[in-house]
């Protein structure tokens, strides 16, 4: 891990900003463009990530989405750790590629709600952090069915764990708490669904 201490320069904007532009890249609209698929905004829930894409029928179109957002959220963390950059630096540019997948500059600001992107993130910061709470996703997941439960429990559940395995970087736990807070608020119109008993399960119609 790298060491304490706030040095936000010139490179340090540089790194913040092109992490942002590499969330911003919308894996689910490119992969449906090659699949041509029907773009993921015009149908479903109206979202950008790899749960809607799966809703063409075409689960391989859903995969390679789910990955190039789990990767757009690894890749500027990892690199970031690897040249040496201050441990508030890299914690910035793991919350500037989780924000650019939501609020993309490519697409009028309208994203996904991140939980692949900021997945990501986590597995850079520590892939134990990362191997539970997919842990707890698929626990949910394989008993309900219902893919925004699983996201939900997770995310209410990731800052604890991160706690649990990167208490002593307390920056990077305070990255996992932003991002589990936008991934709840940002599955509002679930959570009102799941209330109700209408939220979709993965194999009924």
């Amino acid at each position: 891990m790298n060491e304490f201490g706030f040095g936000f320069g010139v490179e340090s904007i540089i790194w913040v900003v092109a992490a942002y532009l590499i969330g911003s890249i919308a894996f689910g609209i490119i992969v449906s463009k090659l699949y041509r698929l029907p773009d993921p905004r015009s149908v479903g829930s109206g979202n950008i990530g790899a749960t809607n894409v799966a809703r063409s029928g075409k689960k391989s179109a859903a995969i390679l989405t789910l990955l190039g957002d789990v990767f757009k959220g690894w890749l500027p963390v990892w690199l970031a750790l690897h040249a040496g950059m201050l441990m508030d630096v890299v914690a910035l540019v793991g919350l500037a590629v989780f924000l650019g997948h939501l609020y993309p500059i490519y697409h009028r600001f309208k994203g996904g709600k991140g939980v692949a992107t900021a997945l990501g993130v986590m597995i850079a910061f520590s892939g134990w952090l990362a191997l539970s709470v997919v842990a707890v996703w698929l626990a949910v997941f394989l008993l309900s069915r219902i893919s925004s439960l699983a996201a939900l429990v997770a995310a209410l559940l990731a800052p604890v764990i991160a706690w649990q395995f990167l208490s002593p970087y307390p920056v990077y736990v305070a990255v996992v708490v932003v991002m589990s807070a936008f991934l709840i608020i940002r599955h509002q119109s679930n959570i009102e669904k799941l209330l109700a008993g209408t939220e979709s399960r993965f194999g009924k119609k």
